[in-house]
């Protein structure tokens, strides 16, 4: 193990008691908290740093008056609360951009523009990959989150990414969560229901 390791009150604050939020309380993320969480997801790695992710953070009144009828009725509770919902989306035509984001191998380009299958999986798998760093970093700064399915995926996308090339992942709920609103913690596997050492 390196020198160089997180501290247990870190390590409580990013995984051990971080809970999934259900409401939260009045205080608003500016626009420099937004671009300062996003120069800390923006690092963690994908495949050939092709860096699918988009992100609309919703924070608007406007901007949730149109997010809000492709919610579950639950989750439209939980958005309302929040100060932005982040609306985590993963570019098709990811591809476009890798002659300016893995510049030593710009020919990777064609990995992924022959197959669109290919293109796809990768789009998907690494916008989750960014989503996760997006919500490890929010914690880092002290933010609460709340990660959601349960929308209407079409709706969404027609309402925030119309005549685009980016398809809809998943929601998270950013804010200071209201405490009172979280459930009592779920069981997790053991390491031996989980792993295998092969």
């Amino acid at each position: 193990m390196s020198d160089n390791t997180l501290d247990n009150k870190a390590l409580d604050l990013l995984f051990r008691e971080a809970r999934s939020q259900n409401a939260y309380v009045n205080a608003p993320l500016t626009d420099d908290m937004l671009k300062e969480l996003y120069d800390i997801w923006k690092y963690g790695p994908t495949s050939a740093n092709c860096s699918p992710a988009r992100v609309i953070f919703v924070r608007s009144e406007e901007g949730k008056a149109k997010l809000l009828p492709h919610l579950m009725g639950g989750n439209q509770e939980k958005t309302k609360s929040a100060a932005v919902c982040a609306i985590i989306g993963h570019d098709v035509k990811f591809y476009d951009r890798i002659p300016e984001l893995f510049p030593h191998l710009p020919e990777a380009r064609e990995w992924f523009s022959n197959d669109d299958n290919f293109a796809a999986e990768t789009a998907l798998r690494n916008s989750s990959l960014q989503g996760a760093y997006l919500m490890i970093a929010a914690r880092a700064m002290g933010l609460d989150v709340g990660p959601m399915s349960g929308f209407d995926p079409i709706g969404v996308e027609e309402a925030f990414f119309p005549n685009s090339t980016i398809k809809v992942n998943f929601l998270c709920n950013l804010g200071k969560g209201d405490p009172s609103a979280v459930f009592e913690r779920s069981p997790r596997l053991s390491f031996e229901d989980a792993c295998t050492i092969a």
